[in-house]
Order: C-alpha cells, then structure tokens, then sequence
C-alpha cells in the first residue's frame, strides 16, 4: 500500500512522505553555515570541482539555464557571468532558507535579471523544453525519486540541451575508500558539532553519499531517463564525480 513505502534518509528507513520534510530541517539547520563548512570539510576542493563542472557545461551566451539545488549560488553565479543579454538564469531550491541565500548573493552581485524558483526537482514547475542547460551540484543525493527528478529534468530541456549533475560518489580506490569512511564518520559530525552546533545533519549528509548510486549506477539512470552521450568524469579518486548527459 502506498502509505506504506519507505525510503533511506541516510541510514535510516523512514516513510516516503516523511524524507523530505527531514531533509528540509537539514538544510534548514545547517543554511547559516553553509559555504564555511563547504570549505572546512573539502579543505577548499569544492571550489576545484564546481570549476571543472562549469567547464564541461560550456555555458553559451544566449542558453537558458537552470540551476537546481542552487543552494547559496556558487555555480549560478559563475554561469551568469558569461550569460549574455539574451541569456536567462534561473535558481531552483527546495529548501526556502538555501534559496532566499542564493537570490541574496545574486542580487548583490548585480544579476537582478535572474529568476528564483522554489520548487521540487522531481516535479519542475516549468513548462516543457524551457532550459538549454540544468545543472545540479550536490544535490541530488538527497532527491526522495531520483528517477522522477531525472525524468523531470529531461522534459524541461529542449533537443539539444544538457544535464550535468556534479555529487559525491564512490572512490576507486579502496585505500582511499577507507581513509574517507574514517574522515567522513569521525571528523564530519565533530567539525558540525563545532561549527554549526550541529553533528547529526553532518552524520546525515555523510550516510546520504554512502547511500548515493555508483558513477555506473547514475550513468544508467541517467541513460534510463532518455539522455545521450552521457559521460562520467571523476574528481578526486571518484569521491566526486561529474555525470554529463545530452537530450537530442
């Protein structure tokens, strides 16, 4: 029975209809902090990997852009800045407090012309092949039906357009793997507790990238939802990965 569904919220089995509203108190909790302990946990990388992730977008002068999970405007504002007049930015967010975040960096910044869409990426409240580019950094592990969210991304990009998802993934290594699993579950919720005074939604965003598919996993899924060409490029001995796909 439906009512009886269940998904992961880290480790933890909970009701389909209870996870986003948990995941919503997380971001709720850690919004205020967000960019400092991006930069404790990943010494500074992320900002390495958002870069790559720019690149490979290969942002058009003209392209209508969306970016989902925007969070507090790290890649949207670098996307703007080589939109042309005729290019449109768009930042989409579940979570009220990230986005209200990310439109105050933007404003401040001076693209008043961007739009702010709070709104759920399994089910994007956009019309059909509105977006030449959807870009997701760190977020889609924490989508309750990826496979929705893909899907929905799929038909709001026009022939031709291009997803590319940048998020946590699995280390080739197993040495490596090792050593992350010991920072992940040992340092992370210490350094939230210390920070943001806030250990169990760092022990939660740990267990969600535990929980996350594979890079082959996500590439099939991705393949599954319709896009082409789809392309998986690791960062970091795979702890990160980009996943590139084209709808033609």
């Amino acid at each position: 029975m439906a009512q009886d569904k269940t998904t992961h919220f880290g480790y933890e089995d909970v009701r389909w209809e209870d996870k986003a509203r948990r995941v919503e108190q997380v971001f709720d909790s850690v919004a205020g902090r967000y960019d400092l302990m991006n930069d404790l946990m990943s010494m500074g990388v992320h900002r390495v990997w958002k870069r790559f992730a720019i690149g490979l977008a290969a942002v058009r002068p003209e392209d209508a852009v969306l970016d989902l999970a925007a969070g507090t405007g790290d890649l949207a504002l670098a996307m703007a800045g080589r939109l042309g007049p005729r290019g449109r930015m768009t930042l989409a967010d579940y979570n009220g407090n990230m986005l209200a975040l990310g439109r105050d960096r933007m404003l401040n910044a001076g693209h008043s012309d961007a739009t702010f869409v709070q709104g759920d990426a399994e089910a994007l409240p956009f019309a059909d092949d509105s977006f030449d580019l959807v870009t997701m950094a760190f977020g889609l592990r924490n989508v309750r039906d990826k496979d929705a969210a893909l899907a929905s991304i799929y038909r709001v990009l026009r022939p031709g357009g291009r997803l590319l998802v940048l998020e946590f993934s699995k280390p080739r290594n197993p040495l490596l793997a090792r050593a992350y699993d010991a920072y992940s579950f040992s340092v992370l919720p210490r350094l939230g507790q210390a920070v943001a005074d806030d250990a169990d939604s760092y022990r939660y965003l740990a267990e969600s990238i535990r929980r996350h598919p594979d890079q082959d996993t996500l590439q099939g899924m991705f393949e599954l939802a319709g896009f082409e060409r789809t392309q998986v490029y690791n960062l970091t001995g795979g702890i990160v990965a980009v996943h590139r796909g084209y709808k033609l």
